[in-house]
């Protein structure tokens, strides 16, 4: 992919005023994107490295599935990292980028999102996931399709996917799909202004659904969570993430991408480097801390890593967080992960206390999700012995 050209934090002006920067998305969107990479101050790469065998892997079965990627077996993989106990014991890259390349994981970045609302509700800054979102956006008001239950969509609602606005990105008649918003310039009005969603008889209510909510998956909703947490903060995403999530974990760039308006996009598209992304699987399986210090709340990463929304019979939601098991009958493969198109995840196993990182660029093919699995249960899980 064609590299996209970065500037220093300490320097950087309102976004507004930044030049266009070559973005990773459909070729629809180029025209529309703004993208910049964030740098910080240079740190040691901090990951202890051991081998497979001292972490119970077998690394045989680990050249097999490398050969397998290699084969084209699962498409397009570029890296697999696996982290366990605290050590990268596996780590490879079948790309020219290596391990330097920052990897765009698409829709992992809600995740990031997520992260970033539990800090700054645990400073004080945003009330909390019951906190109204509407009042943040009175520069928004009136809105198309007005609605009193508009009035009542909380911070939960969009961690969770589950507000009644229609917005769905797996149904291409949805009003709300994410390709309409990236043909307009204000995304957070895209957003408010979506009419109520209706519920046919086919379909499951709120109230009739496991956990309470009904399930839709909605990037834009992710992306006005992004613009809450800014106005809470009264500080830009890129900036607050940096400060508070990406320094402390020694992360040196992440490579944001921006709206028509310059304001970041929460929904997907941040970049970072593969041993940057295993940073926070392991941060989770760790509850939130990293060497020892605090960076997200750990009362906040076990709500987060609670069932909130059911997707489907194979997968809960939590907080802007998926989770299943790979192999059935196996409660040792159980994970949650962050995941984006293409099959991009970033897993934790919290009973293996195995973190992995697994980044494509099957992004247009059909079933990469489906490949990306097959890759985690028959070779990742099946290298672990004890």
């Amino acid at each position: 992919m064609e590299r996209c050209a970065p500037y220093d934090v300490s320097s950087a002006q309102d976004r507004r005023d930044s030049p266009p920067y070559c973005v990773d998305m459909r070729p629809l969107l180029i025209a529309l994107l703004f993208t910049a990479a964030f740098t910080l101050p240079a740190f040691a790469d901090d990951w202890q490295t051991a081998d497979p065998a001292s972490a119970g892997l077998n690394a045989a079965r680990l050249e097999t599935m490398a050969a397998a990627i290699k084969a084209g077996d699962f498409k397009s993989i570029t890296s697999v990292l696996i982290e366990r106990h605290g050590k990268l014991v596996y780590e490879a890259y079948f790309d020219a980028g290596g391990a330097e390349e920052l990897r765009n994981t698409r829709s992992a970045t809600k995740t990031i999102t997520g992260m970033l609302a539990g800090i700054a509700i645990d400073r004080g800054q945003l009330a909390g996931v019951g906190a109204l979102i509407l009042p943040f956006f009175k520069d928004k008001l009136p809105l198309a399709n007005p609605d009193k239950r508009k009035e009542q969509i909380t911070v939960e609602d969009l961690l969770t996917m589950s507000s009644l606005l229609e917005c769905d990105d797996w149904n291409d008649h949805s009003r709300g799909n994410e390709e309409g918003m990236y043909l307009i310039e204000d995304w957070s009005r895209f957003y408010l202004d979506l009419p109520i969603k209706g519920f046919p008889a086919w379909t499951k209510k709120p109230a009739d659904s496991p956990h309470g909510r009904a399930f839709s998956y909605c990037t834009a909703g992710v992306f006005v969570l992004g613009r809450v947490i800014e106005r809470a903060t009264r500080t830009p995403i890129p900036d607050f993430a940096s400060r508070n999530l990406f320094l402390p974990l020694g992360i040196q760039k992440a490579e944001w991408q921006f709206s028509p308006l310059g304001e970041a996009m929460t929904g997907g598209g941040l970049a970072l480097r593969s041993r940057d992304l295993l940073k926070l699987a392991r941060l989770y399986l760790n509850g939130g801390k990293w060497e020892g210090k605090q960076i997200v709340p750990a009362a906040w990463v076990a709500q987060s890593l609670q069932p909130h929304a059911r997707i489907d019979d194979d997968n809960e939601y939590g907080y802007l967080l998926w989770m299943r098991a790979f192999r059935k009958n196996d409660p040792a493969s159980f994970a949650w992960y962050m995941t984006g198109t293409g099959g991009n995840k970033i897993l934790g196993f919290p009973t293996l206390d195995m973190a992995v990182v697994i980044t494509t660029t099957n992004y247009n093919i059909r079933n990469a999700h489906p490949l990306v699995e097959q890759l985690i249960a028959e070779h990742v899980l099946a290298a672990v012995e004890k």
